[in-house]
């Protein structure tokens, strides 16, 4: 980083899509939103289908672009240099909603939590915990849920909902 350039801490609202099966968790897609408005999408190429629960197929899988229809289907690898961009040089605050799993795969982008970017937090805020601890009710959910820049998107204005 040039001198004289200040890091920034940002928040970045992360949602993840993923096939869940016995000692493991497969990344299907990852959308991620800053509060400064920039998004970031990205669909893995590296999962199997095969592996995922009808409930999945169903109500992600299947809400999916074509691969030849966009450039947004990669190898895991390019996720995360393309996270990596995305994020730069600011101190990034995460927060998800039931963000356990999701806090998870995206570790996993980087080998482990270990692994994480120098500076990085090694834990997500959870949303869904701030509700619960401040007593707020659930919000209504998306539409277009099951996306994962949309469900990213619904957590950035969940929080808002939650520090009004």
């Amino acid at each position: 980083m040039p001198l004289g350039v200040e890091r920034k801490i940002m928040k970045y609202f992360l949602d993840t899509e993923f096939i869940e099966y016995p000692c493991s968790i497969d990344l299907i897609s990852i959308g991620m939103k800053c509060e400064d408005d920039r998004k970031f999408y990205a669909i893995s190429t590296d999962f199997d289908s095969s592996k995922a629960s009808e409930w999945v197929k169903e109500n992600v899988i299947s809400i999916l672009p074509e691969p030849e229809l966009c450039n947004l289907w990669m190898p895991k690898g390019q996720i995360t240099t393309k996270v990596l961009h995305f994020i730069g040089d600011d101190i990034p605050e995460f927060w998800g909603y039931f963000s356990g799993y999701d806090w998870v795969v995206f570790c996993w982008l980087f080998g482990t939590m270990m692994n994480l970017p120098k500076g990085w937090p090694m834990y997500c805020h959870d949303l869904k915990q701030l509700s619960d601890d401040i007593g707020k009710p659930d919000f209504p959910s998306p539409e277009g849920e099951h996306d994962a820049l949309v469900d990213a998107c619904w957590n950035e204005k969940f929080y808002q909902y939650l520090k009004a």
